[in-house]
């Protein structure tokens, strides 16, 4: 498991309970960025919690109230004792540890502990400051709930994994330590720190919410809104290396048909594509049209854009929402305690299926540049499969076999879940979200894109290759010449799969992007 890399001691903490952005969400979770309670924070959380402990201190004689005295789900008309409410609380995240399949990276299960922190910092979950600070120690000090990928249904809320991460604060379940997995009451001691035990409300408040599929859908957003841009890289080396035209993303264009996205890429392709040397040498040829993989990339990655963007102001305003049940609300005549639905993953179910079918056309459009490139009917000057001596060799033949099985996978992929309910709860829960399997099918779709766009660009890269002595634009000598760092090129057959590897991860840690804009300044 991949550790994060930790950030100087320099940076400033991250403060919960103010809002937060998806940029510091990944910070904290993939960058170790530290965290720290804001006063404000704590002063909030101190007075919902007093409201719930003036109910548990009416024992027997307080008012049913969901969650603190009751039962759960289609149990809540059960009345539980006073003496058994801390029992209820354990023995509930216990039962709800029912997770299943893979477990979770850590940057994902760190930024749902960030998640989970901050709804309770933002004072409406009736929570102790003791139960804030060690949801914040498990950050500092490095102690990684075991949480399985499989078990939610996306409300009420995400149970199960919400559960695995509240066993470890039991010093129950598995956690993982300085990279050991052990037993959790094992991983806490180890750093320095002690389990709690739960009190009225806070194992509900802990399971409660979205923060599961919230974690994984900010952190594939991150991930899309970077791969917006290396699609736009990996088109312009494609298009220099098929002799395209870059007159299709004028500016002109472009305000007639005014859509943020498509203004953005091809904002983008301007100035990858400035002083081309290989483009001015076909300047007058008869060729009238490119390809709509070419001349369309404006549109097609303008819309994942835009339907990117519209899906990160979805999450971010669930990164800043109160998610669990019941809500505390503190008011001049007391504390009112109100039941609702604000733990259903509805609203980030859909955002995340629209940003799979956006990401997903990505990899379509790059694996139809791909074909363009290895086609001999379709890439004139190229040899056939960019083979050094075709027919002895195969060159990117099954490059884009590969790129379309990816693109065949995403299809698949794209499905949205959150189309789907099944009931749960005896018909208590009857229509849930299924946003958990949203979040994690975008995550496939987004690693599977990024492999596409990897191929594409050791692909174009060898078809720039054959265009020496012409020279590309500097934004593609760049990528190129990024490129050529880890992957040399093909000057007889050989296995491909360490190639795109590490194009895929010089896409991934931003180096491709740095080069890039070293050369031409900021991209979009």
């Amino acid at each position: 498991m991949t550790r994060t890399a930790p950030h100087p001691p320099a940076v400033s903490p991250l403060f919960l309970g103010r809002p937060l952005s998806l940029a510091d969400l990944e910070d904290a979770a993939r960058r170790g960025r530290p965290v720290a309670i804001c006063a404000e924070a704590r002063a909030r959380a101190a007075a919902s919690r007093r409201a719930i402990d003036a109910i548990a201190a009416a024992g027997d004689a307080a008012p049913a109230v969901y969650g603190i005295n009751t039962g759960f789900g289609a149990l809540a008309e059960t009345r539980i004792a006073d003496h058994d409410i801390r029992a209820l609380q354990r023995n509930l995240v216990r039962s709800h540890a029912c997770g299943v399949g893979p477990d979770l990276g850590e940057a994902e299960v760190r930024a749902m502990i960030v998640l989970r922190a901050q709804v309770i910092a933002l004072g409406h979950s009736g929570v102790r400051t003791e139960v804030l600070d060690l949801l914040a120690a498990l950050l500092e000090r490095g102690v990684c709930p075991r949480i399985p990928a499989q078990g939610s249904v996306g409300a009420s809320g995400d149970l199960a994994p919400l559960a695995h991460l509240a066993l470890a604060l039991l010093g129950e379940g598995e956690a993982r330590f300085e990279g050991q997995l052990m037993p959790s009451a094992a991983a806490l001691a180890k750093a320095g720190l002690a389990p709690l035990e739960l009190a009225a409300k806070e194992g509900l408040a802990l399971i409660n919410g979205t923060q599961y599929m919230t974690a994984l859908g900010a952190l594939a957003l991150r991930d899309a809104a970077a791969l917006c841009t290396a699609a736009d890289i990996a088109g312009a080396v494609s298009l220099e290396a098929l002799m395209g035209s870059k007159r299709p993303f004028d500016e002109r264009l472009m305000r007639v048909r005014p859509h943020p996205g498509q203004a953005g890429t091809a904002g983008n392709l301007r100035a990858l594509l400035d002083g081309s040397e290989i483009m001015q040498s076909h300047a007058d040829c008869p060729r009238v049209q490119d390809a709509y993989s070419l001349r369309c990339m404006p549109q097609v990655h303008g819309a994942t854009r835009d339907a990117v963007a519209w899906a990160a102001e979805v999450l971010t305003r669930e990164v800043n929402s109160v998610t669990d049940n019941p809500t505390v609300f503190l008011g001049e005549g007391g504390a009112e305690l109100i039941s609702g639905g604000n733990f259903h993953g509805q609203p980030v179910a859909l955002a995340l299926d629209l940003a799979a079918i956006a990401a997903a056309e990505l990899a379509n459009i790059s694996e139809r540049r791909v074909e363009q490139l290895v086609n001999p009917a379709l890439s004139t000057g190229l040899t056939p499969f960019l083979a050094p001596n075709s027919g002895l060799h195969s060159g990117f033949m099954i490059a884009q076999v590969a790129s379309a099985s990816l693109v065949s996978e995403n299809k698949v992929l794209c499905h949205p879940a959150s189309v789907d309910s099944i009931p749960s709860s005896a018909g208590r829960e009857d229509h849930v979200s299924m946003g958990s399997i949203s979040a994690r099918k975008l995550s496939q779709v987004i690693e599977n894109v990024r492999n596409a766009l990897a191929i594409e660009l050791i692909t174009a890269a060898q078809g720039v290759d054959q265009r020496r002595p012409l020279r590309p634009s500097a934004g593609v000598a760049a990528a190129h010449a990024a490129i050529r760092r880890v992957v040399p090129g093909l000057v007889e057959d050989r296995p491909l799969y360490r190639d795109i590897a590490a194009v895929a991860e010089l896409i991934q840690s931003g180096a491709l992007l740095a080069e890039v804009e070293r050369a031409v300044g900021p991209l979009n």
